[in-house]
């Protein structure tokens, strides 16, 4: 079971090594998670999965493999001994009920009258006193009273069960759906290069070992300048109209790349680039920034990320006035032919899902005018975009 286990997460796309199955099975030999659906889920996690960017790929997997696990009751047999399963029981019983358990002829013959029953029902069963179901006051079911029973299903109303017969179910959950902060910062340290600048604060301990030591022995600390990510970074966002349903990941990108880049710049354009962009946007009326002073301004070693849905008219791309705001002397594809010739890197970071992206030729003539990279934003889009701007 582990070996389809293992060959179905290498195809949801887990990079697991046969180490990863060894420290599981060994695991389980020592009975680090035993007889618990819940426990192996979280025991299989922390051993196949390195990187947590893979957990939905990983919860995928498991549901689908787990998928035909209806109940516990061919595990239990499989795994757990009658005397570890007898004294779990009696374990957490009163000596009230363990009386009761007797009136009905011991623990052993409450489970073989829940597997025989089990066996001769057919199908739902609501209320009475005899069938597996739900509200009566059978020993076996679920949210009905009786002292002595076993619950069938998720936890009852009456918590009178001694036994927890619950089918577990995995549900699917997808990386792309939700990026969050703290996952945007992850993919973006792939666009990182090093340097120290600052005041001499953090302690240089090699340094200081060789110091000490050639000191004949007296400490002699040395101190140097904290290292930073040295990459300098060129935001432009897209704002307005078709890019107001993406305003929330737009800022936590946002909110990420400035904790994350030291020297980082940001500027705001509509639809596409022309002459102007601003930073803020309740006077983007009045306050603009020409586009050839932030040419001018920033050195042609920044990386450049635009973020955008490039959906609009193709107009707005090739044609002099075709911008919705204002009439524009030139087009958008010169002023963008201009940055692309002042910067080595730069890219464009789309939140409309990919395979969307044929659909709306502005966005086709927008990846071709940046040289095919043009990236989801997806966690996966941002490594390769990141990756792409580091090279």
């Amino acid at each position: 079971m582990l070996i389809n286990f293992f060959h179905g997460l290498r195809d949801a796309g887990v990079p697991v090594t046969t180490r990863e199955l060894l420290d599981l099975i060994e695991g389980l030999t020592r009975h680090i998670a035993f007889a618990d659906m819940d426990d192996f889920y979280y025991f299989s996690r922390t051993c196949m999965v390195k990187d947590e960017k893979y957990f939905d790929r990983f919860d995928r997997a498991f549901g689908l493999h787990f998928q035909d696990l209806q109940s516990l009751d061919d595990v239990i047999e499989a795994l757990i001994p009658d005397d570890w399963l007898r004294s779990e029981f009696l374990k957490n019983l009163s000596e009230e009920e363990k009386a009761k358990i007797e009136s009905l002829g011991g623990l052993e013959k409450l489970i073989e009258e829940f597997k025989k029953r089990l066996e001769e029902q057919k199908e739902r069963h609501q209320g009475g006193n005899k069938w597996i179901g739900t509200g009566g006051t059978s020993p076996f079911g679920q949210e009905g009273y009786h002292p002595e029973g076993i619950r069938v299903g998720p936890n009852g109303r009456n918590k009178k069960a001694v036994k927890v017969w619950d089918k577990r179910e995995f549900r699917n959950l997808d990386d792309s759906v939700e990026l969050g902060t703290r996952n945007i910062k992850v993919a973006m340290r792939r666009l990182r290069k090093f340097a120290r600048s600052g005041a001499a604060e953090e302690l240089d301990l090699d340094d200081t070992i060789s110091s000490t030591a050639r000191n004949a022995g007296l400490l002699d600390i040395k101190m140097v300048p904290e290292r930073h990510n040295a990459v300098k970074v060129l935001l432009f966002f897209d704002v307005g109209g078709s890019m107001d349903p993406h305003v929330r990941v737009c800022e936590e990108l946002f909110s990420a790349a400035r904790s994350e880049f030291k020297h980082m710049e940001y500027y705001y354009f509509h639809n596409f680039l022309y002459e102007s962009v601003w930073r803020n946007n309740v006077r983007r009326h009045n306050e603009r920034t020409p586009l050839l002073d932030v040419l001018h301004k920033y050195s042609h070693d920044y990386k450049v990320i635009f973020v955008g849905d490039a959906a609009m008219s193709p107009y707005e791309i090739v044609q002099p006035g075709g911008s919705v705001e204002h009439w524009n002397e030139e087009s958008g594809e010169v002023w963008m032919r201009r940055l692309l010739n002042t910067y080595e890197k730069v890219v464009w970071i789309n939140p409309v899902p990919k395979e969307e992206w044929p659909y709306t030729q502005s966005t086709e003539m927008t990846k071709q005018l940046m040289g095919g990279h043009m990236y989801p934003l997806t966690l996966k889009g941002l490594e390769d975009a990141m990756s792409y701007l580091s090279k």
